[in-house]
C-alpha cells in the first residue's frame, strides 16, 4: 500500500513507523547513553560498595567526622542527581522507541482488518476500537 494511502487507512503521519525514524542522536543523548551503559555494568556497582565499604570505619580513624561525612554526603547526592536526569534521558528514548514499534504494529493490524472488513464486516468495530486505543495516547498526552 502507497504510504499516502497507508496514513489514510491508518492515521498515522510520516516519520512514526520505526524504519522511518532517523538514528542521529544528539551530543547530550550520545553522552546519556555512554553514562547509562557505564553505570550499569558490576564493576561500577562494586566500585560503589567498595566506596561505602572503605568510607564506613573511617568515622573512627578521622578526627573531623563531620566534615568527612559532609563532602561523602554531598559527594554521592550530586551523583544522584546527574544520574537520574542522564538515566531518565535514556529511559525516555527508549520507551518513545518501544511506543513507535507497538503504533507501527497496531497500524499494520489496522490496515489489515480493514482489507479483511470487506469479508467480514464484523471486523469494522474491532478495527475501529483498535484506531480509538492507539490514539488514546496522542489526546492524554502531556506534550
Amino acid at each position: 500500500m502507497p504510504t499516502s494511502e497507508r496514513e489514510h487507512h491508518s492515521g498515522r503521519s510520516s516519520g512514526e513507523m520505526p524504519s522511518e525514524v532517523g538514528d542521529h542522536l544528539g551530543v547530550f543523548d550520545r553522552f546519556a547513553t555512554h553514562a547509562s551503559n557505564f553505570v550499569s555494568r558490576a564493576w561500577f556497582f562494586m566500585m560503589c560498595v567498595l566506596l561505602v565499604v572503605i568510607w564506613a570505619p573511617s568515622v573512627f580513624v578521622l578526627p573531623d567526622v563531620d566534615t568527612w561525612q559532609l563532602i561523602i554526603n554531598t559527594a554521592t547526592t550530586i551523583i544522584t542527581f546527574l544520574l537520574v536526569a542522564l538515566l531518565q534521558n535514556t529511559q525516555k528514548r527508549a520507551d518513545d522507541a518501544v511506543q513507535q514499534k507497538l503504533n507501527a504494529i497496531a497500524g499494520g493490524l489496522s490496515d489489515m482488518m480493514e482489507r479483511l472488513a470487506r469479508d467480514h464486516p464484523e471486523l469494522r468495530d474491532d478495527r475501529d476500537e483498535l484506531r480509538q486505543a492507539v490514539g488514546l495516547e496522542e489526546r492524554e498526552s502531556a506534550e
